[in-house]
């Protein structure tokens, strides 16, 4: 999968929405499914970065994108509900959801950590994730091949002192993802559902966590985008409730 050598036009008239798709990952994420001709849905708070990103797409030749502006932090279910309907309207279905979006929030202990701080991480990284794709269940289930990711984390998986409610949210990620695996897994739905680590990578992020870090450290986002191609595309039909690394271990 770390390899993976996607083929020309792999997500050909594949309808597809990033979250966070204004900057690291989840910018990266969304040019590179629309090169491989992808459809992409670019959702994210700030306009001005989505729009950014809109027009290196259609720059560059690839299918028209389209824009959804949300703030994760406040959006209520009708907001879910009602870009759900938009979607359906203007596509017909949804191939594919890449949760990108999360919120780091504070690096310090429990015991001193801000509940207002902790409640927006898990609003953004548990939440938000939840609502949104029980909104878009539906359109997924009209796809012949639709395929979720969920962005995990290491401390995810095994906490770590002062990772605080960021950790604490990605373990609420990874329960998502083996929920919806195991419920969407038949074969009336032909929906898949994983949840992946990206790992260290070159980001505002990853800065924030690490400042004392040197950026050349850590991959840039291009380089671990082949995992990313392989579970949106037909390559990866079967692969369901897996915990994957981006990165090799």
């Amino acid at each position: 999968m770390h390899d993976y050598k996607a083929p020309e036009g792999l997500l050909k008239d594949r309808i597809i929405m990033v979250t966070g798709a204004g900057s690291g990952i989840g910018r990266t994420a969304a040019k590179t499914y629309a090169a491989y001709g992808a459809t992409v849905i670019l959702l994210g708070r700030t306009i001005s970065k989505l729009e950014s990103v809109y027009d290196e797409i259609e720059n560059a030749g690839h299918p028209k994108p389209a824009i959804v502006p949300m703030n994760l932090e406040g959006a209520a279910v009708k907001d879910y509900e009602e870009m759900a309907m938009t979607i359906e309207d203007n596509f017909g279905r949804l191939d594919g959801l890449l949760h990108n979006a999360s919120l780091l929030g504070q690096r310090t202990p429990v015991e001193h950590s801000s509940p207002e701080t902790w409640a927006k991480v898990m609003q953004v990284n548990a939440t938000a994730p939840y609502l949104l794709t029980r909104a878009v269940i539906p359109l997924l289930r009209l796809s012949s091949d639709a395929s979720v990711i969920f962005t995990s984390s290491s401390v995810g998986r095994k906490a770590r002192a002062y990772w605080g409610a960021y950790a604490v949210s990605k373990f609420a990620t990874e329960g998502l993802s083996q929920l919806l695996a195991d419920e969407l897994d038949d074969e009336r739905h032909n929906v898949r559902v994983n949840s992946l680590n990206p790992g260290g990578t070159r980001t505002n992020m990853r800065a924030l966590a690490y400042p004392g870090e040197a950026p050349s450290e850590t991959p840039k986002p291009e380089d671990i985008m082949p995992i990313y191609l392989y579970l949106m595309g037909k390559d990866s039909q079967g692969v369901n409730g897996q915990q994957l690394d981006a990165q090799p271990k």
